[in-house]
């Protein structure tokens, strides 16, 4: 959307806390909540539906502005913003679009192996193993929402093995009915072996060394980065060094395989998830996002019935800042994106702003930890970096509202060590007592120590399988 557009609207969706060195950002949720309102009423009703695996849906409706010259651009933004957020929080490979024809041809330009979402389709055609569709479907052809029936996490019965596969190391638990009765990490080197049997022998010993610690066992469950469907691996970072043509062989059915192996009900899924469940089983809690700022974000969504919904949650990539000059994200080529606004990207960014200088081969874990550094003395522009980052989260606990039915959002990883998280969550706070009260009310931001995160990670994974009962 261009710049004068919405330097007409800014007084209606401009924040009233604006980041120091990101005077510019402006919140999608303020955006999407004041289109909703000025279209409420117009009796122009367009729907977006958006399948994943197994039929699965995701189905949103609402009402647009009377189309004219001067609506056409907030239309368009607000659509596919919508579009984009809905196609990262669930995941798919195909979308749905009931409406005007005009809005249809826009998305589906955007969404096609030569637009301006290439990456989004590409990636979404990998992870679904589908070509990647944007169709037009009449009145009342709108498939209908349908989510995942599948239950997972929270199960303490039984006999378990968890793990939890990290970029250095990773963790394996044994559970017995609940407690934990042992816990390790074991060192690796994952991301740099080009033969994925490295890393079926490293975790099938840590597994079986779990197990030893046990009289019998009737589940395991596991944590790790990447996006896994159905248990079968379609994007992990712990692979990237294997050859595509050996990752289809040897990876891709790593887990079904493994499956197969121990001959026990096995559940394997995305480690922000596990973060989730985690939260749930510490603090006794449901209905909780769980929030990671690390290298990148992520993301993972505890239900209200303490159960995982199974959706995608690549909040890295779902959009949150409207501010057409915002910063790139390199891997995905949009402007807005959260990976730039909770992670060591974001810290980098504020704190070139803020006139910080590093060497050219410093990387982001060390300026993030030189920023750090200077917080917990008091530095006013570090903590101003972190104030501002607040900001941010503040604004987009706000926007995750209207997506996600939560009243605990986590926050955790290195970004809100020491001083940094608790600036993080004291300044999102005040976002949503001056902007939201009402959320205020309903949400609390709890910061989770990584100390706690570490341990607990396997130990949550162990809980996803159902033991099925013998009769």
């Amino acid at each position: 959307m261009c710049g004068q557009v919405l330097q007409s609207i800014e007084k209606e969706i401009g924040p009233r806390l604006k980041p120091a060195y990101d005077p510019g950002f402006l919140p999608l949720g303020k955006f999407i909540s004041w289109y909703r309102k000025m279209a409420a009423g117009s009796g122009r009703e367009i729907g977006l539906a958006i399948e994943r695996e197994n039929g699965l849906t995701a189905t949103w409706k609402t009402e647009i502005l009377p189309i004219s010259p001067e609506t056409w651009p907030l239309t368009l933004a607000y659509i596919e913003r919508l579009a984009k957020f809905l196609l990262w929080q669930k995941g798919g490979w195909k979308i749905y679009f009931q409406g005007p024809g005009e809005i249809f041809e826009h998305l589906r330009e955007l969404y096609s192996s030569r637009g301006a979402r290439q990456f989004d389709v590409n990636l979404m055609s990998t992870v679904y193993e589908r070509p990647f569709e944007v169709v037009l479907v009449g009145a009342g052809e709108l498939p209908p929402e349908r989510d995942n029936p599948l239950v997972l996490g929270g199960h303490l019965d039984g006999c378990r093995l968890g793990f939890d596969l990290g970029a250095s190391d990773f963790k394996v638990a044994a559970l017995q009915d609940g407690r934990v009765v042992f816990s390790q990490e074991i060192p690796w080197n994952p991301q740099q072996q080009a033969d994925p049997e490295y890393h079926r022998q490293h975790l099938q010993q840590g597994l079986k060394l779990a197990a030893s610690h046990l009289p019998r066992v009737e589940a395991v469950g596991g944590s790790a980065a990447g996006i896994y469907i159905n248990n079968q691996v379609r994007i992990a970072s712990l692979f990237r060094s294997v050859p595509r043509e050996l990752f289809e062989k040897k990876v891709k059915n790593l887990f079904l395989e493994m499956q197969a192996e121990w001959g026990v009900p096995f559940e394997v899924i995305n480690d922000g998830e596990v973060t989730a469940l985690a939260g749930y089983l510490s603090l006794n809690r449901t209905a909780v996002l769980g929030i990671a700022m690390g290298s990148s974000e992520a993301g993972g969504y505890l239900n209200r019935q303490g159960h995982l919904p199974g959706w995608l949650d690549e909040l890295a990539f779902a959009p949150v800042d409207l501010n057409p000059q915002a910063a790139v994200d390199e891997w995905s080529g949009d402007r807005g994106v959260g990976a730039m606004y909770f992670s060591q990207q974001a810290v980098n960014k504020l704190a070139l702003a803020a006139g910080f200088t590093f060497p050219p081969e410093a990387k982001l874990p060390d300026r993030l930890k030189q920023v750090q550094s200077l917080a917990e003395k008091g530095d006013e522009r570090a903590t101003r970096i972190f104030r501002d980052i607040g900001i941010y989260l503040g604004y987009t606990a706000q926007l995750y509202s209207l997506f996600y039915d939560y009243e605990t959002l986590m926050i955790l990883g290195r970004v809100t060590s020491g001083a940094g998280g608790d600036l993080i969550k004291q300044e999102a706070e005040r976002v949503l007592a001056l902007e939201f009260p009402e959320l205020r009310e309903k949400i609390e931001i709890h910061l989770t120590d990584e100390k706690s995160r570490r341990v607990g990670q396997a130990v949550a994974a162990a809980t996803l399988p159902q033991i099925t009962k013998k009769e």
